[in-house]
């Protein structure tokens, strides 16, 4: 044993000696120029060529401006981007390279990249720099040329940061700005490491903050985003590898569309995916979305500590059927996935009056009809929410929009219960909700419908009048409904309707309420 010690000593001794040292190079010894006008692809690729056969080290860019067009991140590269350094990129669209083409989730060719890695290992981007897309100046030269729509003209403008089936990534202090698409893409990577990250990119269409696309072993940490897309958002656009193993704490997070989002393109699993302590605030298209509707299962997902702050409809969960294939001769179109195993808890939001259904509600959830959400608990929520419904909103049908892209107003104009409104559900917990309103709500606080094993417990419900029901159940099976708290008057605490079956109550405080339960006949 000692003899085969002291080998190992000895190797590890000549792997140290023979090792290649590790380097620092500055842009500038290859030519680079930082006045915001020379073009400098060739020089900085050049410094990361150089760099990485060398055996690795840190490609250093000083304070300046550096203009440039795509440039590719290598094996065991650090970019290191000091006080002041920005890079640059270029206005004119013909100096961006699409090394991995994909198809989005609205069926847009994208791609094209700034700042890309593929196949690599051990790569690091850190700094108190900045990587500027300069994207609203990119748009207005490229459509002097594209004359194509604007939905189908925006796919080939480049993102900022891509990295590709890539190893050890470690992203750090850096600021991303101005993205002329989604402003950082992680696809099919592992060992993602993502802090203290400050994006500011708006201004073009499409400007997602972080995109985790199919990745593994991932850590975001007190980051800071406010996009013009969505902020934080998670997506399997192949059926080859889940999103898995994903820890998120610490983000300030404000949107022009949703804050917190999983599946607008779902192929691969995600699962075991935590995400805690965050603020949201003026956004503009839902604080948390949990989404599947391309055939990927969503589980064991748990969020909890999230504060929101004008936020349009707090959250929606959806399992769909919309079955996209986005990467074209690699995938075939799946079945319908499922949506289980989720918790969200701790979750305070004051919602935006101005929002995408109007009078607003604050969760929608649904399945589609032969496919149920099971197993979701929200516990300790509070909302606060402007109210104004009517008995006739109270009675709104919501399309079941089967196959449509899985946004809030897709199932409008309005949803028909104020507080929670679920359709298509198995085994769901309400735990511990508060709803507070600015104004009489004529609506029910909660509907549920087609659903099994309802519960609703300990729950508190705000004063309001002319109401039929606190809570309606249509087609339920199996509910109990206990310690919910009342403070105005309706007709009914539960109105029962369709063929629903095994309703109990357990003790509630409803002093106002005329009868406990209403039922309807079956229709």
């Amino acid at each position: 044993m000692k003899r085969i010690a002291i080998g190992v000593a000895l190797l590890f001794g000549m792997i140290r000696v023979n090792a290649l040292p590790v380097i620092d190079i500055d842009i500038t010894r290859y030519g680079a120029v930082g006045d915001g006008k020379v073009l400098n692809t060739i020089a900085i690729q050049k410094a990361i060529d150089d760099c990485h056969r060398q055996g690795g080290g840190k490609v250093v860019f000083p304070a300046g401006a550096w203009l440039s067009g795509t440039i590719v991140l290598k094996d065991n590269v650090t970019l290191r981007f000091n006080k002041d350094a920005r890079l640059l990129g270029s206005t004119n669209i013909n100096d961006y390279q699409n090394i991995d083409p994909f198809t989005d989730g609205l069926g847009i060719d994208v791609g094209w990249a700034l700042l890309v890695a593929v196949d690599a290992k051990h790569i690091v981007i850190e700094g108190e720099g900045a990587i500027d897309g300069q994207g609203a100046r990119l748009k207005e030269q490229q459509i002097a040329t594209d004359t194509r729509p604007e939905s189908e003209r925006w796919g080939r403008r480049p993102f900022l940061v891509r990295i590709v089936r890539c190893e050890d990534v470690t992203v750090k202090g850096i600021t991303l700005n101005y993205a002329a698409a989604w402003t950082s893409h992680y696809f099919q990577s592992k060992n993602v490491h993502i802090e203290n990250v400050k994006i500011v990119s708006h201004g073009v269409a499409h400007n997602d903050g972080i995109d985790i696309d199919g990745c593994q072993n991932v850590q975001i940490k007190n980051c800071d985003i406010i996009s013009g897309d969505d902020a934080l958002c998670f997506k399997t656009t192949s059926s080859k590898m889940a999103c898995r193993n994903i820890v998120v704490t610490g983000m300030r997070l404000k949107s022009n569309q949703g804050a917190i989002k999983m599946g607008t393109e779902s192929m691969a699993p995600f699962e075991n995916i935590t995400i805690s302590d965050c603020y949201i605030y003026d956004t503009k298209n839902g604080g948390i979305k949990l989404l599947t509707v391309d055939g990927a299962h969503l589980r064991n997902v748990h969020i909890s500590n999230v504060k929101m702050v004008d936020v349009r409809t707090p959250m929606l969960i959806r399992l769909g059927s919309r079955l996209s294939v986005f990467r074209k001769g690699k995938d075939v179109q799946q079945s319908t996935g499922t949506l289980e195993n989720v918790v969200i808890k701790n979750v305070k939001a004051k919602a935006s009056a101005n929002a995408q259904l109007t009078p607003p509600s604050g969760i929608l959830i649904t399945g589609v009809p032969g496919h149920y959400i099971t197993n979701l608990t929200l516990e300790n929520i509070e909302i606060d929410l402007a109210g104004g419904g009517t008995p006739e909103h109270a009675r709104q049908h919501v399309p079941e929009a089967v196959d449509k892209y899985p946004e809030v107003k897709t199932f409008g104009p309005r949803a028909p219960a104020y507080g929670v409104w679920a359709r298509h559900v198995k085994g769901l917990t309400l735990a511990n909700i508060t709803l507070r309103l600015d104004s009489n709500d004529r609506r029910p606080a909660f509907i549920c419908e087609d659903g099994k094993d309802v519960v609703i417990s300990g729950c508190n419900i705000p004063e309001t009048s002319g109401a039929a029901a606190i809570i309606r159940l249509e087609n339920v099976e199996r509910a109990h409904i206990s310690k919910v708290k009342v403070k105005g008057t309706a007709d009914a605490l539960v109105g029962v309707e369709g063929n629903s079956s095994d309703i109990k109550l357990g003790k509630n405080n409803t002093p106002g309420i005329r009868k406990k339960i209403q039922s309807a006949p079956p229709l």
